[in-house]
Order: structure tokens, then C-alpha cells, then sequence
């Protein structure tokens, strides 16, 4: 098997990811980021959102989602069992933790092991030193469909803007940009009535593996192709407010 390096953070969307390329490439290692600070959390969101948006934000994540998770809990067990999803712990053995993905450590792993092709999930944003560091092929699975709903929540936003049919998710190079390397892949998904904020992003993940697994094999063949993005307005989107759930659930239905 041939030879990928995965940066990741502690999500149990990457612990999924790892699972499912480990048995089908040779991982030569898994980079981990720590979580960003609570503290250095909210100053940047706070400096970028205003504390209106921000303690909306709060309240939806400490009080709606812990809910929408309760309520779903045997559809997510069904994606589970369908798509052969794993999120048990990654081998410690097989770790490398650091602070931030963008610190000195990673760039020398990297430099090290020169992999042809770098699989990242859920990190702070790559800066260019690291970029740079490497001729490696960075490929990353956004839950959204780009350029259209970059950022968080891709797959929420389109139900929310009244868009089902930009529901999907997207495996993209990875540039300076927020999620706008170019596209590998995308795939259009329809979610079930049984779905929810709380289990969009592993209907999401659960569809991307296999556009991944051949986006790697492609681009370790050095035959990795892009594709135009679909048409439209770019936009970055945050986390919804409490208020903004709860408004595109009662005029859209979108839980």
C-alpha cells in the first residue's frame, strides 16, 4: 500500500476518516491539533462577529444541539450500520499531537517524510508556510457544496436558504483560501426526513469517503483532475444563532 499523511484534529469526523483510509492506504502518520483555547475561541469570533452573533451561537450549540442529538440518535446508529462508518480512537501509537497544526513539528514531519498526497480534516486554516513546505497534494472533505457554501454547515445553510439541491458535500485541494482549492469531487445528496443539523455532516462524510479514497488513489497516480465549480454566489458562512435556527425551522421546516 502506498503512503498518505493525515492532518487532523479530534472530531469524530477524522477519527472516521482515519478508519476508513487506513484500510486502504498505508498512513505514515496522523498529525493532531489541539482545540483552539475557549478563550482565544470567542476573542476571535467576537472580533469577527460582534457578541450579538457570538451569544446567539452559544445558545444554539449549548442548548439546541444537545436536543436535536437526542432526538436522533437511532438515525445516526443507521448511517452507522449503512455506511460501514467507524469512529472508535485512533492508535496513540499512531499520533503525532501538537498544539496547531501549522507549528514547526508539522512542517518538519512533512519535510521528512515528503508524502505525495496530505488528507486534512476539521484544522485551523493551513497558512502558506506550510503550504509551501511541501510539493505534497493537499486534499480536504468540506460538508457543502463550494464554492456556494464555503466555511460551516454547508449542508444546513443550503436547507436553510432554501436551496436543497446544493445539499452535498465536496473534496477540494487545499489552497490559501477558505475552502476554494480547486474541485475533485462533489456529490448532490437528499437527506431524509429522520435527519437533522446534528446528523447532516456524517450523511455527509458517509457519501464522501469513497469521492476521497479515489481522489488519493488518483492523485498518488498523479492523475488528479478538476472539475468547474457550479454556478452561483460564493459565501462563507458561520455557525447558525439560536434565533436563526429556530427561524428557518418554523418558515422552512429545516431541523
Amino acid at each position: 500500500m502506498r503512503g498518505i499523511v493525515l492532518l487532523l484534529d479530534k472530531s469524530d469526523l477524522s477519527r472516521i476518516i482515519y478508519h476508513a483510509l487506513a484500510g486502504e492506504f498505508s498512513i505514515e502518520a496522523v498529525i493532531r491539533e489541539a482545540k483552539v483555547s475557549r478563550q482565544a475561541f470567542l476573542k476571535r469570533r467576537l472580533k469577527r462577529l460582534g457578541w450579538r452573533t457570538v451569544l446567539g451561537q452559544i445558545v444554539f450549540a449549548k442548548c439546541i444541539v444537545p436536543l436535536l442529538r437526542q432526538g436522533t440518535s437511532r438515525r445516526r446508529a443507521d448511517i452507522f450500520r449503512q455506511y460501514g462508518l467507524d469512529e472508535t480512537p485512533i492508535p496513540v501509537e499512531r499520533v503525532i499531537d501538537v498544539p496547531s497544526i501549522n507549528d514547526v513539528e508539522t512542517i518538519a514531519v512533512l519535510q521528512k517524510l515528503s508524502p505525495k498526497v496530505i488528507v486534512v480534516n476539521g484544522t485551523r486554516i493551513l497558512e502558506e508556510k506550510l503550504l509551501n513546505a511541501t510539493d505534497s497534494t493537499f486534499l480536504n472533505t468540506h460538508a457543502g457544496i463550494t464554492p456556494l457554501y464555503r466555511g460551516v454547515h454547508g449542508g444546513y445553510w443550503a436547507m436553510a436558504s432554501g436551496d436543497p439541491g446544493h445539499f452535498g458535500v465536496t473534496v477540494h485541494k487545499i489552497d490559501k483560501g477558505i475552502d476554494t482549492g480547486d474541485i475533485v469531487a462533489q456529490a448532490l445528496i437528499q437527506p431524509s426526513k429522520a435527519d437533522n443539523f446534528s446528523t447532516y455532516p456524517f450523511l455527509q462524510i458517509a457519501i464522501a469517503i469513497s469521492m476521497l479514497k479515489q481522489a488519493v488513489h488518483d492523485a498518488l497516480d498523479a492523475k488528479l483532475e478538476t472539475m468547474p465549480p457550479p454556478d452561483g454566489r460564493s459565501k462563507l458562512w458561520s455557525h447558525p444563532t439560536a434565533f436563526q435556527y429556530l427561524k428557518h425551522r418554523i418558515t422552512r421546516g429545516v431541523r
